[in-house]
């Protein structure tokens, strides 16, 4: 018997030493991975400092280089290379599930950057295509618009503050002539924009051409300038934004406008899509990749996207027998946009006063559906004169330590012509609540996720997620007008429509001009409104492909998983799982809502 308890205290022993051993090679793991993770996002920032003064990182708020460019490519090759080399010898051994996530993710995203860096895609928040800086509707001298007009995410609080805008502002002059240098390599091998686009492009940059430096719209922080500052600091920096303004931003735009109208203009292409590119065929197939976070070909989504406007339409043929209007479904959408009783706004404050009256009827219901509500405040806002004009009602996140609110902009040129039919309740759920405001915050703040986590984003997600809140409407107690729900269905037959003219555009089945006229022919909107969001998307190639793909999986998931669980079910708890870790691939999410489903049965 002694000899029996020897050998099992032995073992005992031996089993305790072996799990200290485990126990310590697990943490050792853990603590390598989160220093990996950490020293990833830091150096990122610096890399991509305009994404760091979106993020809430100050640090990096005075720089602004030239990322396209080739000497910078490679060093962002080497950047993700290295990491991703780094990561790969780490041993995964005991990793929590929240780890073994954050490898997978991280994998994901060194293995796009580089991918992407091959045909010509930087991928980050100042610029998409190394040919094509900027473009109508993204690039630099857009984001220094919204960020110099002391309103924006560049921060005006301190001294310090408005000193690193004026070393930021002041390298985009030499931005500029790079991005010059840059088209110009395009135009040699007839890698360029589309006409069409660079025409929207020249009177935006010659808006920003002022005769007088307080007569532009970077000269509001100066106005904005807080009382706190010192006699002489305020005497400095008025001087010094002045000088900033007629010597190196009006200059700037100025040299920006005359290329493009002189130089460029001439050599743009007549072509549509960027299958007319060199190597165009497989940018877009990345673009899809990128965008979708899933292996499906164009050709897939084009015919999901034929499928859902016919499933659609009929919906919307159902709606309009059902408040016995007489006429076909194009002259329903005609009445809907010009009968003068849904225009019934005279102010812009009424405006807003209706987008608040939707945020307190869903709040009840709100409740029962989501048991996650983030911290981060909110506010509803009239979107800026200066740029209500070309701007979309959009959300602004927030930041997590309640220095920024969460923002839905609502761009209100003339409330008389506000339409309630355009779809107001389902763009609240969708930009709002619970759509980004929800699902960017508590990702944002939970603190379980590493920085690169926090703040990361995947279109098919977090675009997916939003355009599923619209589907919420009438279990949150909205879409009991008819009307409103036709705008509910304008909204989500509109994403559905951008299925089939982005992959229709940009693999040669359609036009410019085809694709508008299969936009108004299928949703109420203009031939203005649909001019801008055809050639959005020229612009933006695959990325309004994310919203469908991704809301259509989450409803995919959400009626599996309602089938296989019957009473065990919980709608609440699914929102919260699906919030719960942040943005992630289509397929990663699904193997993580599947773990869920089987531990709820």
């Amino acid at each position: 018997m002694k000899k029996i308890f020897l050998i099992a205290a032995v073992c005992c022993s031996l089993l305790a030493c072996h799990n200290n051993t485990t126990t310590t090679a697990t943490n050792n793991n853990s603590t390598q991975l989160a220093t990996l993770l950490e020293n990833y996002y830091n150096q990122r920032m610096q890399l991509f400092p305009l994404e760091a003064t979106i993020n809430g990182d100050t640090l990096y708020n005075n720089l602004l280089p030239a990322d396209f460019t080739d000497s910078y490519r490679e060093k962002l090759k080497t950047f993700f290379s290295s990491n991703l080399a780094d990561i790969k010898k780490l041993d995964t051994v005991g990793l929590s599930e929240n780890d073994q996530l954050s490898y997978q993710l991280f994998i994901y995203e060194m293995d796009m950057a580089l991918e992407g860096l091959k045909v010509n895609f930087v991928g980050s928040s100042q610029s998409a295509n190394s040919f094509m800086p900027f473009d109508q509707f993204n690039g630099v001298p857009l984001m220094l618009g919204q960020m110099g007009g002391g309103t924006g995410n560049q921060p005006f609080k301190t001294v310090k503050d408005y000193d690193n805008w004026l070393q930021r502002a002041t390298a985009f002059n030499s931005w500029a002539d790079s991005a010059i240098v840059y088209f110009k390599k395009g135009m040699a091998i007839n890698y360029v924009l589309p006409k069409a686009l660079v025409i929207k492009m020249i009177p935006q940059m010659q808006a920003m051409v002022t005769d007088s430096a307080t007569n532009s719209l970077f000269y509001a922080p100066i106005r904005l300038m807080p009382a706190s500052f010192s006699d002489s600091d305020k005497a400095r920096l008025t001087v010094a934004y002045t000088a900033l303004i007629n010597q190196q931003l009006v200059p700037a735009y100025k040299k920006l406008a005359t290329f493009l109208q002189t130089d460029y203009l001439p050599k743009a292409r007549a072509t549509t899509g960027v299958n007319a590119l060199p190597g165009g065929d497989p940018y877009y197939r990345y673009m899809v990749k990128f965008w979708t976070t899933t292996n499906k070909t164009p050709d897939e989504i084009y015919n999901t996207g034929l499928a859902e406007v016919k499933r659609i339409r009929m919906v919307m043929d159902s709606i309009k027998t059902s408040v016995h209007f007489t006429g076909n479904l194009n002259a329903f959408f005609e009445f809907m946009k010009t009968d003068k009783q849904f225009m019934p706004f005279k102010t812009p404050e009424e405006v807003l006063a209706a987008f608040r009256k939707i945020q307190t009827t869903i709040d009840p219901n709100l409740k029962k559906m989501f048991g996650r509500v983030p911290k981060t405040k909110f506010e509803i806002r009239q979107t800026e004169a200066f740029r209500a004009a070309s701007a979309s009602a959009e959300y602004y996140p927030g930041l997590a330590n309640g220095t920024r609110p969460g923002i839905f902009y609502v761009p209100i040129l003339d409330a008389t012509k506000f339409n309630t039919t355009s779809g107001m309740e389902s763009l609240f759920l969708h930009e709002a609540i619970p759509g980004h405001h929800y699902q960017i915050s508590l990702q944002s703040e939970n603190a379980a996720l590493p920085k690169f986590r926090q703040f990361i984003w995947y279109g098919a997600y977090g675009e997916g997620y939003a355009l599923y809140c619209e589907s919420l409407g009438k279990e949150l107690g909205l879409y009991t007008d008819p009307y409103q729900y036709m705008g509910a269905l304008g909204d989500e037959i509109h994403r559905a429509i951008r299925l089939v003219v982005d992959v229709a555009m940009h693999t040669g089945k359609m036009t410019r001009e085809e694709a508008i006229k299969y936009m108004t022919d299928n949703e109420a909107i203009s031939t203005e409104g649909a001019t801008a969001e055809i050639e959005r998307y020229m612009a933006y190639p695959g990325q309004a492909l994310s919203y469908k793909t991704g809301a259509l999986k989450i409803r995919e998931l959400r009626t599996k998983y309602a089938t296989e669980l019957g009473n065990k079910f919980n709608l609440s708890n699914f929102h919260d799982e699906l919030l719960k870790d942040g943005c992630m691939p289509l397929d990663v999410m699904e193997k993580k809502m599947d773990n869920w489903a089987k531990q709820q049965r």
